[in-house]
C-alpha cells in the first residue's frame, strides 16, 4: 500500500511597507492642532469659492438711497437675534461708505487666498531655482547667489517691502511682488540646505557614474527628495504673505479702495475703533483666524514630514 504525501504549502506574510507620504499623512492626522488648521483653511476656501452665493450684497455696492433707514457705520443687525424686521439686515454692520461689511469680509477671503498663493508661488519659483543651483553647482556661483540673498536678509522684512512698493507704486500687485521678493531668501536657503545634503547620497553618485546630465540629476533625482521642507515653508509663508500684504494695504501701499481687502478695510476705519469697533474687529478677526489656520497647518506638516521630530 502506497501513500501519496500531500504537498506542503508554505505561506509567509510579507510585512506591508508603508510609503513615506502615507506615513506622513497618518502622522499628520494624529495632531489635533493641525486638523483644526486644515478645517479653518477648508472653511476659508469654501467661503472664497462660493462668495457670490454667501454674500448678500455686492462688496463695492453703496447702499445709500437703495435701502430705507440705512445709517453710516451702523452696528450689526440680525433679525434672528431681535433686530427690528423693518430695518435692513446687515450681519456685521455697515461701513463708513454705506457698504455691507459682511459681504466685504466674504469677498476679502477670496482676495486673501489669491494674495497668499500668488505671492508664495512667485517667491517659491525664484527662491527654489536660486537655492537649488547654488547648492548643486557650488563654487563661486554659490557664493555670488548666497551673498546677494544675504544682502536682502540684512534689511528688515517689512521695511524692504515698503521700499520696493514705494518704487513700483502703490497697488495690490506691486505689494504682492514686493513681499514675494523679500521672501525669496527664505526659500533659497531651505532648498540649498536640502540639496547640499542630498547631493552626497548614493543614488546621486550612481547617477553621476552612469553619465546622467547634471540638470537631470538636480531636477529629476535631488529635487523630488528635497520637497518636504519646501511644503512646510510654503504653507507657513502663505499666512505670512497674507499678513504682510494686509500691513502694506493698511499703510496705503497695497489694495486701493474700494477693493474688499481686509488690511485696507482696517485702514479706512482705524479712527473708529471706539465709535464703531465692529468695523475694526471683524477684518482684524478674519486676518487673525486665517493666519492662525495656515500656521497650525504648517506646524502640523513640519512635524509629519520631518523624520527628526517623529516619535
Amino acid at each position: 500500500m502506497t501513500t501519496t504525501a500531500e504537498p506542503i504549502i508554505i505561506t509567509s506574510k510579507v510585512p506591508y511597507a508603508e510609503g513615506p507620504w502615507r506615513r506622513a499623512w497618518r502622522q499628520f492626522l494624529r495632531q489635533r492642532s493641525a486638523i483644526i488648521g486644515l478645517i479653518v483653511i477648508g472653511i476659508l476656501a469654501f467661503t472664497a469659492i462660493f462668495a457670490p452665493l454667501i454674500a448678500p450684497y455686492n462688496p463695492t455696492e453703496v447702499l445709500l438711497g437703495k435701502e430705507e433707514g440705512i445709517k453710516k457705520r451702523s452696528g450689526p443687525c440680525i433679525h434672528l437675534f431681535g433686530c427690528p424686521a423693518d430695518q435692513p439686515q446687515h450681519i456685521m454692520g455697515v461701513d463708513g461708505n454705506f457698504r455691507d461689511l459682511f459681504s466685504r469680509i466674504i469677498y476679502g477671503a477670496r482676495l486673501s487666498l489669491l494674495i497668499g498663493f500668488v505671492t508664495v508661488a512667485i517667491s517659491l519659483v525664484i527662491g527654489t531655482s536660486l537655492g537649488a543651483v547654488a547648492g548643486y553647482v557650488g563654487g563661486w556661483l554659490e557664493n555670488v547667489i548666497m551673498r546677494l540673498l544675504d544682502v536682502l536678509l540684512a534689511f528688515p522684512f517689512l521695511l524692504l517691502a515698503i521700499a520696493i512698493v514705494s518704487i513700483l507704486g502703490p497697488g495690490l500687485m506691486n505689494a504682492m511682488l514686493g513681499i514675494a521678493i523679500v521672501s525669496v531668501p527664505a526659500y533659497a536657503r531651505v532648498i540649498r540646505a536640502s540639496v547640499l545634503t542630498a547631493r552626497e547620497e548614493d543614488y546621486v553618485l550612481a547617477a553621476r557614474t552612469i553619465g546622467v546630465a547634471p540638470h537631470n540629476i538636480l531636477f529629476g533625482h535631488i529635487m523630488p527628495n528635497a520637497v518636504s521642507p519646501l511644503i512646510v515653508q510654503a504653507t507657513l509663508g502663505i499666512g505670512t504673505a497674507i499678513l504682510e500684504v494686509a500691513a502694506l494695504s493698511f499703510l496705503g501701499l497695497g489694495a486701493q479702495p474700494p477693493t474688499p481687502e481686509w488690511g485696507s478695510m482696517l485702514s479706512a476705519e482705524r479712527n473708529q475703533v471706539f465709535t464703531a469697533p465692529h468695523l475694526v474687529f471683524f477684518p482684524g478677526l478674519a486676518i487673525m483666524i486665517t493666519v492662525l489656520g495656515f500656521n497650525l497647518l504648517g506646524d502640523g506638516l513640519r512635524d509629519a514630514l520631518d523624520p527628526r521630530l517623529k516619535r
